[in-house]
């Protein structure tokens, strides 16, 4: 008998064309892929000593994924074509009720999220000043700063300065539901700010808040802030048992690579492994392809698409993070064995080109490839679950309650 196992990875948010709801979430047009491969073929990603000239993804290209966005918006990207691919691909619609990343793993791994979260109104102050006071008081915090709707790297430049001179951590969120804490790691120390972190979860349940995100920084001045790979996340658990409580109820391993446990809430999990970027989340995978063993699910999350340029609004950083992916794919699929089945997907998209730095609501891709994955096209489909359902078809379970296998 073959020996069979399965590796999850996504493409944080790489999108590849808006969903067919993408109006409720004022997403009409989105497309990360294709908006990305016609800035390259205009022109207008050339950045010095990054990349220049038009998006080439040859390996991606090969297992379908120009395809798969043929199928999510009836046109191939820039630059791409419609020649056989040697992968089954597809496009994948969501079905939960948000387009934030725990709902988009949560479904993937067979557990739709029908219900939204609680989200923070955009304004200044942003957060119920009760809940503030108690964490404060909870803490022994000389107070917060920031309480606002702003990004990652540019409330650390306007505040950063004063959070070292005060003590008081900088708190934010976006559009996603979520609460951010940053705080400097050696200042305020790492510690603390989980610590900080856990009871800002506990206050906030009652509020529906998915996610609170320890966000540890080092440096001394604004614009020589950088935020370290200590990043915690605090999420609450899926709502029903995924793929991964599946998988590890039957003694499977599950291992989590990047920040899968934290988005899972630690659950369904036998092994976590981090890695700084996304070089060093694709060096383990590989490592992991050598031993990991038989019936194990590897999950990994390769961030850097999100937090680094989508949010950022970096088409050109974005599209350099995207060739430098496609030139590792030829390692992962020269390390796969004769049972392995591997899946390149997302969890939403998150448009360079549009306004603001939210997701955005999109199709994902559908990337199945290995030596038992078939070439063919897998169409559109309805819900990230299928992707779920098909893995668990090939690891030998029971099948999941959501979804229908892709093959």
């Amino acid at each position: 008998m073959i020996s069979k196992r399965a590796f999850i990875l996504v493409m944080d948010s790489f999108g590849i064309g808006a969903a067919p709801d993408a109006a409720r979430f004022g997403d009409t047009g989105a497309d990360t892929l294709g908006h990305i491969a016609a800035a390259c073929a205009a022109g207008k990603a050339d950045r010095a000593g990054l990349r220049a000239g038009p998006l080439r993804l040859p390996n991606l290209e090969e297992i379908g994924l120009g395809l798969a966005a043929q199928l999510a918006t009836g046109e191939l990207p820039a630059g791409f074509s419609a020649s056989h691919a040697k992968g089954a691909y597809g496009a994948a619609a969501e079905l939960s009720a948000g387009k934030d990343t725990p709902s988009g793993h949560w479904e993937m791994a067979g557990c739709p999220v029908p219900i939204d979260w609680g989200y923070f109104p955009r304004q200044e102050p942003c957060f119920p000043p009760e809940i503030m006071s108690e964490l404060i008081a909870t803490c022994s915090l000389p107070g917060i700063i920031g309480d606002c709707h702003a990004s990652g790297t540019e409330v650390l430049d306007r505040l950063g300065e004063e959070h070292i001179r005060t003590g008081k951590p900088i708190c934010y969120t976006s559009a996603d539901s979520v609460f951010q804490i940053a705080a400097h790691e050696t200042h305020f120390g790492l510690d603390r700010l989980l610590e900080v972190c856990q009871v800002a979860k506990r206050l906030l349940e009652p509020l529906r808040i998915a996610r609170v995100i320890a966000r540890p920084f080092v440096g001394e001045r604004s614009g020589g802030f950088k935020r370290t790979a200590h990043r915690r996340d605090f999420t609450t658990p899926p709502p029903e048992l995924t793929l991964l409580d599946r998988l590890k109820d039957a003694g499977r391993d599950v291992i989590s690579v990047g920040k899968i446990a934290d988005i899972f809430g630690q659950r369904g999990i036998t092994r976590r492994v981090k890695g700084e970027d996304n070089a060093a989340l694709v060096d383990v995978t590989l490592e992991l392809m050598q031993n990991a063993p038989e019936g194990s699910l590897t999950f990994v999350n390769l961030v850097d698409f999100d937090t680094l340029f989508g949010h950022r609004r970096d088409v050109p950083g974005y599209a350099a993070a995207l060739e430098a992916f496609d030139k590792r794919l030829p390692e992962l699929q020269a390390a796969m064995r004769s049972g392995d089945l591997a899946l390149i997907s997302a969890d939403h998209g998150c448009d360079p080109t549009a306004g603001g730095t939210d997701h955005t609501r999109e199709f994902v891709p559908v990337l199945f490839f290995g030596p038992l994955a078939p070439a063919r096209p897998l169409g559109r489909r309805t819900s990230f679950a299928d992707m779920g359902q098909t893995i668990a078809k090939h690891l030998g379970i029971s099948p999941l309650a959501h979804g229908q296998a892709c093959f």
